[in-house]
């Protein structure tokens, strides 16, 4: 069973229904005893970083996740759940994040109109099971603000162009992160989902 953690960040319905549609048993949580049973865990998330943050930490949600991913259970991050994995973020002020990855989030560049919303291409930096299938200029549906500025290039798994390189795909061990919206991304997303249930033993 998959936990989806529910913190109030919203837009989770169709997520499950996208799981659904792969027979992945998955449940809204927002219970940290159902996250240590589950048997991988997806952060979704649309909004402000530090309303997430503020959010999962009065649930008691913040350390549950960092453990059970310390542990090597499979941890999805999705558009600002992705966010949420990092050390800091400079969305209106500077917030502390997971801190699961090393590295920050800033606003888009202002050469491009923010928020960028609608289809990029995927461009694949590197093999992983996650990207199986997944074939060069795959187009995936994104709306954010804000992005990782500042990462680890071996963790990059595919990035986009928008006002220069945003990193899209990126993987540490059990840890994946997705910029875009899987569950709104058509065929590529489905596949994508269905990649990380079967990386869940």
């Amino acid at each position: 069973m998959i936990a989806i953690v529910d913190y109030g960040a919203g837009n989770i319905k169709s997520l499950q229904f996208a799981l659904n549609k792969h027979n992945l048993e998955s449940t809204l949580t927002s219970d940290p005893q159902t996250i240590r049973d589950s048997k991988a865990v997806i952060v979704p998330g649309v909004g402000a970083f530090k309303d997430a943050m503020d959010s999962m930490n009065e649930l008691g949600l913040s350390q549950v996740i960092k453990e059970e991913a310390a542990k090597g259970k499979p941890t999805m991050g999705i558009c600002l759940g992705m966010q949420l994995f990092y050390e800091r973020s400079f969305e209106d002020g500077d917030w502390e994040g997971l801190g699961l990855l090393k590295g920050e989030v800033s606003r888009i560049s202002s050469s491009v109109k923010v928020p960028h919303m609608g289809w990029n291409t995927l461009n694949i930096q590197q093999e992983h099971p996650v990207v199986d299938g997944i074939d060069e200029e795959t187009y995936v549906y994104f709306v954010h603000s804000y992005a990782v500025s500042s990462y680890q290039q071996e963790t990059l798994t595919a990035s986009t162009q928008y006002g220069g390189t945003v990193p899209a795909i990126v993987q540490q061990g059990n840890i994946i992160g997705m910029q875009f919206h899987p569950e709104k991304s058509g065929a590529a997303g489905l596949r994508l989902l269905q990649n990380f249930g079967e990386m869940i033993s």
